[in-house]
């Protein structure tokens, strides 16, 4: 009993700890130009990528949660954005660390982050098409086709449905692959740490 209450609070003290970072992480970003100026691609999603393979999937998505909860303390689209990266960033987790838990090879752990980055995609844009951009619009008073114009660096996003496919899709491919790359690379050397009790 005493040895599982251990875990339970060392993997919370982790989960924390990578959530923290996390957040930080939200604070350093880049623009792009095919995507409408308030997404930026960061690399937020890379520790609940490494927590999620090293503690499993709902780690991961725990430390998505925390992550946006603190993020709601600088929103600047009343939660909307915070909702949107939650769901997108969970989806990315739980999908890449599922497929890694029943093999961890490096094969395996490349197979189930390019698995995550296409699920991302995919929840990012219809979410964004029928939930988070619709929400975003009424709060601030922006009509949908609206959001095609302020992409001025993406000139084929001319309407609703083209940003969406054209903007939205390229720019989560980016950011996915970008938190891919870096989990990749940082995995094998932070992993031991996670994993001791």
């Amino acid at each position: 009993m005493n040895k599982t209450k251990s875990i339970s609070l060392n993997n919370v003290i982790k989960i924390g700890i990578l959530a923290a970072l996390a957040f930080i992480l939200m604070f350093f970003q880049i623009p792009i130009p095919i995507a409408p100026p308030f997404m930026k691609v960061d690399l937020a999603d890379a520790p609940a990528l490494v927590g999620g393979f090293a503690m499993g999937p709902w780690a991961g998505v725990a430390i998505q949660l925390v992550k946006n909860i603190l993020n709601l303390t600088k929103t600047q689209t009343v939660g909307v954005g915070e909702l949107s990266n939650f769901i997108v960033g969970a989806t990315f987790v739980f999908v890449s660390a599922s497929i890694y838990k029943n093999k961890k090879t490096k094969k395996t752990a490349i197979f189930a982050l390019a698995c995550g980055v296409i699920a991302m995609t995919t929840i990012a844009t219809l979410s964004n098409a029928f939930v988070v951009f619709p929400a975003y619009g009424k709060a601030m008073g922006i009509d949908l086709n609206a959001f095609a114009g302020q992409v001025p660096g993406n000139p084929l996003a001319k309407s609703y449905v083209s940003l969406m496919l054209l903007s939205i899709v390229p720019f989560n491919l980016i950011k996915g692959a970008l938190a891919a790359l870096v989990t990749d690379l940082v995995y094998k050397r932070v992993s031991p740490i996670l994993k001791l009790r």
